[in-house]
């Protein structure tokens, strides 16, 4: 064994494991962003919800949390997520 020399394959299948359990279901998610809408004192409706996850959209860290976030986008416009 070599100290001192990076295994990036090694390093990144490290990062994908630990990263998939990062992501919360769609009900956390959703329970959340109502959590701060109401807690910001904004009206409840579809579009703030659908105005959350775009923010969230933009500042999203990789493709599976973009995917997560279209997915509940999709939901509210009645598509079924894939």
């Amino acid at each position: 064994m070599h100290h001192g020399e990076d295994n990036p394959q090694t390093a990144d299948q490290i990062a994908q494991y630990f990263a998939q359990g990062m992501i919360p279901t769609r009900q956390e998610t959703l329970g959340r962003i109502v959590t701060e809408i109401l807690v910001s004192g904004k009206n409840l409706n579809r579009k703030a919800i659908c105005t959350r996850l775009l923010q969230k959209l933009e500042h999203a860290s990789g493709i599976e949390e973009e995917r997560h976030y279209h997915q509940l986008i999709g939901m509210l416009f009645g598509r079924v997520p894939e």
